[in-house]
């Protein structure tokens, strides 16, 4: 094994860290706007907050599943 497939290997571990991330931010998401509300310190802002932890959710999902299928193809193009 060489360790650019090493780094390759790694990679993908960390695409799928980020994937995992973004998960859990989608399932958070609901009890955090719950404690915000409940705050009442940002009113105003809740849409946004919202939108805020939403767009963070979708980034680490994008990211983490163009990290994997980079990776995994450049991990099949070594090995052919």
């Amino acid at each position: 094994m060489l360790m650019s497939d090493n780094k390759t290997i790694i990679q993908i571990v960390w695409g799928i860290l980020l994937f995992v991330a973004g998960l859990g931010v989608f399932f958070a998401i609901p009890q955090k706007m719950a404690d915000i509300e409940k705050s009442g310190f940002f009113p105003s802002n809740l849409f946004f907050i919202k939108f805020s932890f939403y767009l963070i959710g979708i980034l680490l999902l994008g990211g983490g599943i163009k990290k994997i299928f980079n990776n995994f193809r450049d991990l099949n193009k070594k090995d052919s």
